[in-house]
């Protein structure tokens, strides 16, 4: 006499863990909810039934599932946009899809529960899923619930399955095949059975697992079973019993009254393996569900393989190394490092936008620790800042093996075509593919440009328009009729303390405040832009044309990264906050003194809808195959000079807490680092844990007093043979710099980037001067001409350092008067004795705290290649006083900055610049001559 082995209690048991599974997963990852779509063509009754069940069973455990009915008249392409709708959506984590559909036109199934992701096919049912399941990839693939819940029960009677021989009789793809092949990975030796195998009987009874799911009633008779075997009755078939009140009952595929004195355990029906694949589809569900969190939690390490480097000596072009390497294809990186497909919108194979929904997926994930790459006071020597960044990277990622991300700036094609050339490292420690990187990437650029001449020629239009019409016309144009007011001209209303929102309402003092902005040309100060280096732009006239009605005006274009708009998508922390900084940009002041926003012209929203790509960082690669984000380049002078609080908080929540991100600030220390700190950190409300300050030996020298170098002419001997003197002189700098980074609370690793001239002399006095100083650490690094492997020490010292605890802390308190916050950094960062404003710099000093601004950080606007505000003055100036000009102010941005000296935002082409050397090859579109 058989034992009978009831689903239902085990799918019980099975349902009360998988509840307390939930609440612990809950407990670690707070916000923790499995989610399960159910997907029902039609309204069949039996279907109905199956579902209800499916519902409530996974209310008991804590899954939350959803029942999408969709009519009979739906086609293929409707079902198949739902279920691809469920595979983009991140809280769903299992798709089924009840069949068989009822639905008045022709569907492919198969092709429908194909198009469900193998990670979310809880049924099984996928061809990868029953791919990896035939070949015995069980721990890759999902079971399909059936089988997975047989094999259960069959665990449950305690017999071993290895080594036993099994039969299975019936070989369809969701039940037969499927469990054959898990019977086989458990190392049974398996039989299958079906409709058309001879003597099936003979078969059967060699069978110590027999499995049945052949869909005929009381098939397997009780003769046929081997005395002692364990039957699982997968059946479930209804014949008629006039007896039963309905006149009919249910039985499985197996005679059960005959065969239970035979199996040692058998299934009953009704209750025997049915409740059990609704169990093992909450299973799958959960399992679905844990994986995800644990790819996106705290402990997630990423399955980053890295790219090979095959250096050469002597290292060839920027461009040759690049090319050389072929990147991975970006969506094959995006899932290294855990990104989901709904998150990464590719832009061709090798980049893509990331969207901001990772930030809420991620939300209660632990960030990284958080690097900034700084420098010595910038000499024509260079000091290789963006090399050192990806090289740090490559060494972390590559090398270390931690979760490892870059943030950089996006460079302008003006310096790309102009003199400078590209911004992606340099040697074996670049962004690839690096053509891409230095000229159109996704866009963004272009689309600040078109932002922000729109927004100029909306002023310019404004203007016109009130200079030739009177109050009546404008506001019938302003408001039609049919209209009325829209959303934009509703908040000017509630600024302008007007109460009434019917237009027919106003009075005509009030309609004259509404339509009159009244502009005064001399205080424009928007002007338009363009991302080219044209010195002829620098002063231009507009409205020439005759139907302008004479109404000129002299102004000017920018380079385009020196448009407020690019601070502004560097420092927003959202499409929301962008809108409302993009509204609160102040383009003029009326002719009674009243600032002109762009939310007073109606701007502000058609200003969002044109970066609402834009706001996405762009995802990349280093040559070594490790994340990285190019995102926003705002100038480093009249603006902060450093990549977007967006991408740094997305990589820090990517990275989880026992990862690093490295990210670069523009010139030297004094300035980009102290931007970073006063001004993004202050926005971001990111703490950061350690400073990478980069030198060279060579640029020492120059600050120590060496001579000028002029280009295409050798280096002077002092740079190129060992000179202990100079090299200690301009240590005076990097003192400075170290002392500046200390200020902030925040740990400083010392990077020297060496150079064969360099003499182990000059490099272990750096060091040496540097720990002495207050560097955490100094490494000497070569990672121009090894990539990753040259920087593995930096790498280690800059992962110790970040281990401190932060001591963070801003330089000033933003409610300090304006001067006095210009003065602090002039005196603490700079070393200047004091401040000298102008009459100019007081008054408008004194109109920005009058209109309310004084409250904002400040961003000084001076020369990069001194402490001081003289260009010449190397090494750390002392006994200086800095001359304030003028006091200009970004307010959507969110800062107030200072002009030192004159500072272009429109840059010139040199006599050869560099687009002399850029080419493409016709036959194979490679480009050539970009550095």
């Amino acid at each position: 006499m058989s034992q009978v082995l009831s689903g239902k209690a085990v799918s019980a048991d099975i349902r009360e863990k998988l509840k307390n599974e939930v609440e612990i997963m809950q407990q670690k990852y707070p916000g923790f909810l499995p989610g399960l779509a159910v997907v029902q063509v039609g309204g069949r009754e039996d279907s109905n039934v199956y579902i209800n069940m499916k519902m409530k069973a996974a209310c008991e455990v804590g899954v939350n599932a959803s029942h999408i009915n969709l009519p009979r008249s739906s086609t293929q392409d409707e079902v198949v946009e739902t279920v691809e709708r469920l595979n983009s959506d991140p809280t769903v984590h299992g798709i089924i899809v009840q069949l068989p559909m009822d639905s008045e036109n022709l569907i492919d199934a198969h092709l429908v529960t194909n198009t469900i992701l193998p990670s979310k096919d809880v049924d099984g049912l996928h061809q990868d899923n029953a791919g990896k399941l035939s070949r015995g990839d069980l721990d890759s693939c999902v079971v399909p619930c059936t089988p997975r819940g047989c094999l259960e029960l069959i665990h449950r009677t305690g017999i071993e399955v290895k080594g036993k021989r099994a039969v299975v009789i019936g070989r369809s793809k969701i039940v037969g095949a499927p469990m054959s092949d898990l019977l086989t990975w458990n190392h049974a030796t398996v039989t299958v059975c079906h409709s058309r195998t001879a003597d099936i009987k003979e078969e059967v009874q060699k069978a110590e697992i027999l499995v049945v799911a052949i869909g005929r009633p009381q098939f397997v008779k009780a003769d046929w079973i081997k005395d002692g075997a364990v039957v699982i009755d997968c059946g479930i078939n209804s014949i008629p019993d006039a007896s039963k009140k309905s006149g009919k009952r249910l039985v499985g595929d197996v005679d059960y009254d005959g065969a239970k004195e035979k199996a040692s355990w058998i299934t009953p029906v009704p209750g025997g393996v049915g409740p059990m694949t609704v169990a093992m589809l909450l299973q799958n569900t959960v399992d679905s569900a844990k994986r995800t969190a644990e790819m996106t939690g705290n402990c997630a390490k990423w399955n980053l393989q890295p790219l090979k480097l095959h250096l050469k000596t002597p290292v060839p072009s920027d461009i040759e190394i690049a090319q050389a390497q072929t990147p991975k294809d970006i969506d094959r990186l995006s899932r290294e490092i855990n990104l989901l497909s709904d998150e990464v919108d590719l832009y061709g194979k090798k980049k893509a936008k990331v969207s901001l929904k990772v930030l809420d997926r991620l939300k209660n994930q632990q960030n990284g620790k958080y690097v900034v790459v700084t420098g010595i006071t910038p000499t024509p020597l260079g000091e290789g800042k963006s090399t050192t960044t990806i090289g740090l990277v490559q060494a972390i990622g590559a090398h270390l093996n931690k979760n490892c991300f870059a943030c950089v700036r996006q460079p302008s094609q003006g310096p790309t075509f102009g003199i400078k050339g590209g911004a992606a490292g340099g040697g074996y420690s670049q962004v690839i593919p690096m053509e891409e990187f230095n000229l159109h990437l996704t866009g963004d650029i272009h689309a600040i440009t078109a932002a922000n001449n729109l927004m100029a020629a909306a002023i310019e239009a404004r203007m016109f328009h009130e200079s030739t019409q009177n109050d009546e016309a404008l506001y019938k144009r302003l408001v039609p009729a049919k209209k009325g007011f829209c959303k934009i001209q509703l908040s000017r209303l509630q600024k302008l303390g007007i109460t009434q929102s019917n237009p027919k309402a106003l009075t005509s003092d009030e309609i004259s405040a509404f339509v009159r902005l009244d502009i005064d040309p001399d205080t424009i100060t928007w002007q338009r832009v363009l991302d080219t280096n044209d010195r002829f732009l620098r002063k231009i006239t507009v409205g020439q044309g005759p139907q302008e009605k004479g109404h000129t005006r002299k102004t000017q274009f920018d380079i385009t990264v020196a448009s407020e708009i690019m601070a502004i998508l560097a420092l927003t922390t959202g499409l929301g906050d962008m809108r409302e900084r993009l509204g609160k940009m102040v383009v003029a002041s009326s002719k009674a003194g009243v600032p002109i926003t762009a939310d007073d012209l109606g701007i502000s929203g058609a200003l969002t809808v044109l970066m609402k790509d834009a706001i996405r960082p762009n995802l990349m690669q280093t040559l070594e195959g490790t994340p990285v984000f190019v995102h926003a380049g705002p100038f480093a002078n009249i603006a902060h000079g450093n990549s977007s609080i967006l991408a740094d908080k997305i990589a820090l929540k990517l990275v989880g807490e026992d990862g690093i991100v490295v990210t670069e600030a523009g010139f030297g220390a004094d300035i980009g680092m102290e931007k970073f700190f006063n001004i993004k950190c202050r926005y971001s409300g990111l703490v950061p844990n350690a400073v990478v300050l980069v030198a060279t030996i060579r640029a020492l020298k120059m600050h120590g007093g060496g001579p000028t170098v002029t280009a295409g002419v050798p280096l002077p001997k002092e740079y190129v043979e060992e000179n202990l003197e100079l090299v200690e002189k301009g240590c005076s700098n990097l003192n400075k710099q170290i002392e500046n980074a200390n200020k902030f609370g925040v740990p400083v690793v010392v990077a020297v980037n060496g150079f064969a001239s360099d003499t182990k002399g000059e490099l272990e006095l750096v060091q040496k001067i540097a720990r002495e100083n207050g560097a955490f650490d100094a490494v000497i690094c070569n990672l121009w001409a090894e990539g990753g492997k040259g920087a593995i020490d930096l790498a280690a010292a800059v992962a110790a350092a970040s281990q401190k605890s932060s001591e963070f802390k801003f330089l000033y308190d933003v409610t300090l008067p304006i001067e006095k916050k210009i003065e602090i950094i002039a005196k603490e960062i700079y070393g200047a004795d004091g401040i000298d404003l102008s009459p100019e710099a007081q008054e408008e000093i004194a109109r920005y705290q009058k209109q309310g601004f004084n409250d904002l950080p400040i961003c000084m606007a001076k020369t990069h290649l001194s402490l001081s505000h003289k260009p010449e003055l190397k090494g750390a100036p002392k006994g200086f006083v800095l001359p304030i000009r003028e006091v200009r102010a970004s307010i959507g941005a969110g800062f107030i900055y200072p002009l030192i000296g004159t500072m272009s935002t429109m840059p010139g082409l040199p006599t050869r610049p560099c687009f002399y050397d850029i080419d493409i090859d016709p036959d194979t579109e490679e480009i050539v001559g970009l550095s």
